[in-house]
């Protein structure tokens, strides 16, 4: 019977490792999200200035596509899963 108490003992800890990593990566994911929030933001301000300046980004984002724009395009992570 004492050999049994090791492996309830192995799978508590391996549920409480999974049940903590979850814990983890949520608090990570939630974070990305906060600093993508801030990205956002700072992107908008410099978007905002440059049309100030009387820069046209729409112009310049539908125009032309150069090689090397198109060569360094990856696939979405949803793609490659």
């Amino acid at each position: 019977m004492a050999a049994k108490k090791p492996a309830k003992d192995s799978k508590d800890e391996k549920i409480g490792f999974h049940k903590g990593s979850l814990s983890t990566l949520a608090k990570e994911r939630e974070e990305l999200g906060r600093i993508l929030g801030i990205v956002k933001q700072l992107m908008q301000m410099h978007i905002g200035a440059l049309k100030d300046l009387g820069v046209d980004l729409a112009a310049q984002a539908g125009g032309s596509s150069t090689p090397s724009q198109t060569k360094g395009k990856k696939k979405p992570i949803e793609d490659i899963l």
